[in-house]
């Protein structure tokens, strides 16, 4: 069975509209929903819902439906993905990144590490967070500041992805980290990437969606809290996400653009959390808020 792409071409705004747009009409269900920058001159960007074929037929009548009635003139537009590593091969010339005073690098790269360096080693692969996406590389700078600053006795890393970010606050201090994600591919790929750290206990892998799982109430309350999703679901989930903070706590959160970061704010303000900080890379923010 075929992996394919939805998508439609169109501009940066109209495709963070369209984002939102994708997102209410499929609500929890387990569609990925993003956006991609094509061509930054010419703002052409992508709007694009991922799918196996098997559910094509139903998903791209309920897009057109909703495409139709708030964007007309949109054109939904099919790819066929390969069945390849695609990731693997776009990044295998990609040079390590560095954020904070951690190194990211793939495992080709192990001599580019310098002493003093707080080198992870993430291959690319089926899980996101290599460390060169502006948002990776922001929470992991602020995962520096904030360890290095504040008591964290715990911490969860909320939606792991490839486990780079929960592998990053271990490395930085000797605490426990829970590390989870609604996908098990993921979940399975972060516990590889723990492993290949040097990383032998002190990181709980667990497949969970939301704050259903009961690892959450077992391994919490956290002194830090990680999510680096987007900004919609941050939103929704902010009074929940607070009820697990511990007091005097911190919270990390990124995946959102520069133009959604008053609308988070809001959000984590009203679940009576403060906002301390924000930093920006290529478009995208990582914001720190606390609870005082």
């Amino acid at each position: 069975m075929s992996e394919i792409r939805l998508y439609v071409s169109t501009t940066e705004s109209q495709a963070e509209a369209i984002l939102e747009l994708l997102t209410q009409v499929f609500g929890e269900e387990d569609f990925a929903i993003g956006t991609t920058e094509i061509d930054e001159k010419k703002d052409v960007w992508e709007a694009s819902v991922y799918m196996m074929t098997e559910d094509e037929s139903d998903v791209r009548s309920r897009i057109e439906a909703a495409l139709k009635v708030a964007f007309p003139d949109a054109q939904l537009l099919r790819e066929v993905i390969p069945d390849v590593d695609w990731v693997a091969k776009s990044l295998e010339g990609l040079k390590p990144v560095r954020a904070g005073r951690f190194l990211v690098h793939g495992s080709h790269d192990r001599d580019k590490v310098l002493s003093g360096d707080i080198a992870i080693e993430i291959d690319a692969g089926q899980a996101f967070g290599t460390g060169h996406h502006g948002t990776t590389a922001g929470c992991l700078e602020m995962i520096d500041a904030v360890v290095r600053s504040r008591r964290v006795g715990n911490a969860l890393d909320l939606g792991t992805g490839s486990g780079v970010l929960a592998i990053a606050v271990r490395k930085l201090k000797n605490i426990p980290v829970l590390a989870t994600d609604i996908d098990p591919i993921a979940t399975r790929v972060a516990a590889e990437n723990v492993r290949r750290n040097g990383i032998a206990s002190g990181i709980v892998t667990k497949t969970a969606p939301g704050f259903h799982s009961t690892a959450f109430s077992e391994h919490g309350p956290f002194d830090l809290i990680i999510a680096n999703i987007l900004a919609r679901p941050l939103i929704r989930m902010a009074p929940k996400l607070a009820t697990h903070l511990a007091p005097g706590g911190s919270v990390i959160l990124s995946g959102i653009l520069a133009s959604q970061r008053w609308k988070v704010i809001a959000a984590y303000s009203g679940a009576r959390l403060r906002h301390v900080r924000t930093i920006w890379r290529n478009g995208w923010v990582t914001i720190h808020f606390d609870r005082p």
